[in-house]
């Protein structure tokens, strides 16, 4: 099953939480003191909010796939396409092990594409500082012209 990802950066999570939880009619799927993700099935969408950003805003969108199988043909499309792709394979950011690429559309908006492979306690984990420093924060997104890969993670 494909599912719809949208990240926002916001300033205020509580308030944020209260917003989206009362507009989607049920608390975040998880909780951490900079993230919260709801997981709706109808319509499908991994909906992500966190203070990590440099500024408020949607960070990026994505499609968030079920299966190895699924990502592999996407960025078959992608490739057949002719796209310019930023591979991570398997990688952790925000609070999840997941197995990705990046694509970056003619408006240089971030697009993840991405399966996700396990949960993990600690924002990017295994990443060194510097990097899950810019975790989410979309650096490619303003300054990537396009086609170019995005730079950002999660």
């Amino acid at each position: 099953m494909k599912r719809f990802h949208v990240h926002v950066h916001v300033d205020d999570l509580a308030k944020n939480i209260a917003f989206y939880s009362a507009m989607f009619d049920q608390p975040p799927a998880r909780t951490e003191n900079d993230y919260a993700k709801w997981m709706l099935e109808d319509p499908p969408v991994n909906f992500a909010i966190s203070t990590r950003g440099d500024k408020p805003g949607v960070d990026h969108l994505g499609i968030q796939v079920g299966s190895p199988e699924e990502l592999a043909a996407l960025k078959g499309r992608a490739a057949r396409a002719d796209m310019a792709l930023l591979d991570e394979g398997e990688t952790t950011c925000c609070y999840a092990r997941s197995d990705k690429y990046w694509l970056t559309d003619p408006q240089g908006i971030a697009w993840e594409q991405f399966q996700t492979l396990d949960t993990i306690p600690v924002f990017s984990e295994a990443r060194p500082a510097t990097a899950a420093a810019a975790c989410c924060a979309g650096p490619a997104r303003a300054s990537a012209p396009a086609g170019a890969p995005a730079k950002a993670c999660c």
